[in-house]
């Protein structure tokens, strides 16, 4: 088991000309500058120190989370296989082909490696590049190999530090998102400190570096940047081209460096088909980036050898139904309000129907189940009926895609931040309420009624529009499935910042209570934001540095015993059995061949999963020595931390949920499902240490310390 012990002593442009903004460019006296140089003069003042503010917070964000990362592990003092050990997981499988394609004779060679690998699944061959995201390590690997720094730069370093440094891309995205928002940088700083004051629930990148949101998150804040820019009113052509580019640009890399890239790009696509519904957005646009999300993910599914997952994603066929509804409802957005009413019930549920027909049609003819684990798991989480599926009971048993835990909010409302998040979510809510039913109501007879609402002069431009309900749609993410709250949190700094900052957001507030004046809205929209960075620096600064100078070191013993074992007592062509989590770091640490491994989406692989875990379960020596042996395997590990284990409740520890799902009955004390019966057999991975002569038959301990235990299987003819 890992722990972490004391260290030992020893060894956007701001006042641009596509920025409305209601001070912008004005005097007191309400004449224009917009031809004045020292007004002119002042946007280009106000963008480059703007622009400098924002690339040195994101440098030093990038600084930061490798300085922690080095002070928790003394990451440049351990040894090469501690440093690897330390990438736990998926994190392990993934590194491992960045460092095949380093280690492998030519390019040429890696990348045939990749595609014709046989050491990930035994007695299989499955190609890399089709079934996972690992571009971003093909890539990598190349760069490093073709540049000159192999002198100056260990490979593992290369790696990590491009990582760290996409951490600076991350913040100054959304350092330019709410730039963009409010009108002004000061926005953006405030955005910045918030996300690094809550480091701990807007990233976890020092301790995961090779986990695949870490890739994607960056370039998935850039698209949301350049989709901010691109719904401003009166953009120029060439911009709003240049714009649709980098915003296809972002939404292909996006895809291609995370495998849930197409649930991330469904919940977006929800986002512009609410806001174009009630025609808060430009339809031109939002039918440009409908075409953006499928041309980019298709991009990528040929990228992946025709990935069926990919085809068969709910994205695409809720944007092509989107498309095809919209084709046939010509009139959507004309006549009466309750004629848009009841043409908006017949859009939502037409499009609904095409894209639950669409969808089955693809699956249909593709025969594709990758994806049913995540349905099953979606089913069970929200209470559609109980389930005894292995796959989706080992999700539900994990926190990490468990409810948000409420002291989440506690830590971020101690940065004010939530509290701000809320107030200004309920301003914003409330507008665009009122702007939707104003154009529900247009075009409807009620004059009068018109009359009332612009004398309210309420409005909520487009960009502010998409990023209230992309905000909420993922928020509601977050609150059901903790693991996804990076993807809120990140986006909530910048939207409270971009609230603390609004014109508009002030303007409303102070008319509500009548004491509303331009002069006080320019007072307050700038003294609030600099009355919380003063805040923040006060109470966050000491506890920063003491974080900084907090020194500790990786400490796994046994892991690395048991690898360095591996290594040096093993054949290089050995098949190894045990856990997903463990396989990794063998193939990362070893290079030798797996029978399974932790990237999930392979019904193939769930079921090889579900066999090999049966070394944990109540089932005869033959038994599993049959289906491990049917998976060409040489060697078994076991582990007590799984064997004995204790970190989950009766219920949803590993043995428990192999036993429901073998029909037997748990171990302990507790009720159980009346259809449960006792096994025939003792627990395998408790009594096969007693060395019986039914075990000994077919299983050899050849290594064990106080957290494995090894066994060689038996040859027989």
């Amino acid at each position: 088991m890992t722990t972490i012990r004391q260290r030992r002593v020893g060894k956007g442009p701001e006042g641009g000309e596509d920025q409305p903004s209601e001070e912008k460019n004005v005097k007191p006296d309400g004449k224009t500058l917009s031809d004045h140089t020292g007004g002119k003069l002042w946007n280009i003042l106000s963008i480059t120190v703007g622009g400098i503010v924002a690339i040195s917070l994101g440098l030093l964000t990038s600084v930061y989370v490798a300085t922690l990362h080095e002070n928790d592990l003394w990451f440049s003092n351990i040894k090469e296989v501690e440093r690897e050990i330390s990438f736990r997981t998926e994190c392990g499988l993934y590194y491992s082909y960045y460092k095949q394609m380093i280690q492998a004779a030519s390019i040429q060679q890696g990348l045939h490696g990749l595609v014709y690998d046989n050491k990930t699944e035994s007695v299989r061959t499955i190609n890399i590049l089709e079934r996972m995201n690992v571009y971003q390590e093909v890539f990598l690997s190349i760069l490093y190999r073709i540049l000159p720094i192999q002198q100056y730069l260990e490979p593992i370093y290369f790696y990590i530090y491009t990582l760290f440094g996409l951490q600076a891309l991350y913040v100054i995205a959304l350092y330019v998102t709410s730039w963009l928002l409010s009108g002004t940088w000061l926005s953006g700083l405030l955005a910045a400190c918030w996300y690094i004051t809550n480091r701990i629930d807007t990233t976890r990148v020092e301790f995961t570096i090779p986990l695949r949101e870490n890739w994607a998150l960056p370039f998935f804040a850039v698209q949301i940047a350049a989709i901010t820019y691109l719904l401003r009113t009166h953009l120029q052509p060439v911009r709003e081209r240049l714009t649709l580019m980098a915003v296809f640009i972002a939404t292909f890399l996006f895809s291609l460096t995370w495998q849930f890239n197409q649930f991330m790009m469904l919940i977006q696509a929800l986002v512009l088909f609410i806001l174009d519904c009630f025609d808060m957005l430009p339809t031109a646009k939002v039918t440009w980036l409908y075409i953006i999300q499928i041309s980019g993910l298709l991009l990528v599914c040929v990228l992946q050898f025709f990935n069926s997952m990919i085809l068969g994603s709910l994205l695409i066929s809720f944007n092509a139904s989107v498309l095809i509804a919209r084709t046939i409802q010509k009139n959507l957005k004309k006549g009466s309000m309750l004629n848009r009413i009841g043409n908006l019930i017949l859009h939502v549920l037409l499009v609904l129907c095409f894209t639950l027909l669409l969808n089955k049609f693809i699956k249909k003819i593709l025969n594709l189940e990758s994806d049913e684990h995540i349905f099953k798991f979606l089913k069970a989480k929200f209470g559609f009926g109980a389930t005894r599926d292995f796959d989706a009971n080992l999700y539900l048993c994990e926190e990490a895609f468990g409810l948000l835990p409420l002291n989440t909010f506690s830590r971020l409302s101690d940065t004010l931040l939530f509290y701000v998040y809320l107030f200004v979510l309920f301003l914003m809510t409330v507008a665009a309420v009122i702007v939707a039913f104003r154009n529900l109501s247009s075009g409807s007879n009620r004059v009068q009624f018109m009359e009332k609402m612009e004398e309210c002069t309420i409005t909520l431009k487009p960009d502010a529009a998409y990023n209230l309900i992309h905000t909420v749609l993922f928020g509601c993410l977050a609150l059901s499935t903790m693991r996804m709250k990076y993807l809120w949190t990140s986006h909530m700094c910048v939207f409270a910042s971009f609230g603390l900052c609004s014109t508009e957001v002030w303007k409303l507030t102070l008319k509500c209570i009548h004491l509303y004046t331009s002069q006080r809205t320019h007072v307050i929209r700038y003294s609030i934001p600099i009355i919380t960075l003063l805040y923040l620096s006060y109470k966050f600064w000491p506890g920063i540095m003491d974080e900084l100078s907090e020194l500790r070191e990786f400490y796994d013993p046994d892991t690395v015993e048991l690898m360095n074992w591996i290594k040096s007592n093993t054949p290089n062509t050995a098949v190894f059995a045990g856990s997903m989590q463990l396989l990794a770091g063998v193939k990362l640490c070893t290079g030798r061949t797996l029978t399974n491994h932790p990237h999930y989406e392979d019904k193939n692989l769930r079921e090889r999963t579900k066999q090999i875990y049966q070394i944990y379960a109540k089932r005869s020596p033959e038994d599993v020595y049959r289906i491990l042996r049917s998976f060409g395997t040489d060697y078994v590990i076991l582990e007590d931390s799984i064997c004995y284990e204790r970190r989950h409740s009766r219920g949803c520890r590993l043995r428990d949920l192999l036993d429901i799902a073998n029909g037997h009955i748990m171990d302990g004390l507790g009720e159980n499902e009346p259809d449960l019966k006792p096994s025939l057999y003792p627990r395998f991975c408790e009594e096969i240490k007693k060395n019986l002569p039914s075990y000994s038959l077919h299983f050899t301990r050849v290594f064990q310390n106080k957290t494995f235990h090894v066994y060689r299987l038996a040859k027989h003819k």
